[in-house]
């Protein structure tokens, strides 16, 4: 994928990624990691054997971080069978498929599944967490020994087996999250529920309270004045502590709404909107 000039996501994605993608049916779509495939100029498929397709991008669904392609040519392969995620339980043996072949692939147990969220305005309510870790995780697959399609491959995680564990491992999201919402990514483009509020804002958990570590440029939070190295306090008389309390909080207003977030800014407590 190469990025369009100015892309937001270079900064921290590069203006070029590479990454996998699983075939999931007859028409060309190919689904991956959104990531990869943000802001995207343009996009190109390579094949097992080596055939360069050229693609566009028909959906990123921001609240999964899946992102859903449309190949321009024939790729002339077999199309993966969606399977049950939610059929899976813990120890359950695994492979993991990024492009590459035999030599890419690699099994893996799933040691854990949990809500998952980030410091990204992100949270995932059933992600599924497989060890040991493979390094070529970005859209990588997850299937069953019956080579059903499991999960599509998102992070590198140091705690896949829970908070503080130390175990590597990686972060997959479940493919029935996908099967919620394909018509409507095919149809529209987006999942059909109303979209979510969004601060631009990136957050770390730091002794208990929401650092910022990053404002986006122009957005709601930059607009509203709120810099990097402030400390997230609330929304309107709701106090936050956690990223999880922070977007379900945010997330029962609707897009557009005015949002009150308390902020300590150097040492002074402040109200932006």
């Amino acid at each position: 994928m190469q990025a369009v000039d100015k892309a937001r996501s270079s900064a921290t994605l590069g203006a070029t990624r590479e990454g996998s993608g699983v075939l999931i049916d007859d028409q060309g779509h190919v689904l991956t990691i959104g990531y990869l495939v943000s802001e995207a100029q343009s996009i190109e498929l390579t094949t097992q054997a080596g055939k360069l397709v050229p693609a566009r991008l028909v959906a990123y669904d921001h609240p999964s971080g899946l992102g859903l392609l449309r190949a321009l040519a024939p790729l002339d392969a077999t199309p993966f069978q969606l399977g049950s995620s939610k059929d899976l339980a813990l120890r359950d043996p695994l492979m993991i498929l990024p492009a590459g072949g035999r030599d890419a692939a690699s099994a893996a147990l799933l040691i854990n599944r949990r809500t998952f969220s980030a410091s990204w305005e992100y949270l995932l309510e059933d992600a599924l967490f497989t060890s040991p870790p493979t390094l070529q995780w970005a859209g990588a697959a997850l299937v069953n020994r019956d080579g059903q399609l499991l999960g599509i491959g998102s992070l590198l995680v140091r705690d896949a087996a829970g908070a503080g564990s130390g175990v590597p491992g990686n972060m997959f999201v479940p493919i029935d999250t996908l099967k919620a919402i394909l018509p409507e990514l095919l149809a529209r483009g987006r999942r059909a529920a109303a979209p979510r509020p969004w601060l631009g804002l990136a957050t770390e958990t730091v002794q208990g309270r929401l650092l910022v570590t990053r404002v986006s440029p122009e957005g709601p939070a930059d607009q509203a004045g709120v810099r990097a190295g402030d400390i997230v306090l609330g929304i309107g008389a709701d106090t936050v502590a956690s990223h999880e309390q922070l977007y379900r909080r945010l997330w029962q207003q609707p897009a557009g709404a005015v949002i009150t977030l308390r902020v300590l800014q150097r040492s002074e407590e402040h109200t932006s909107e």
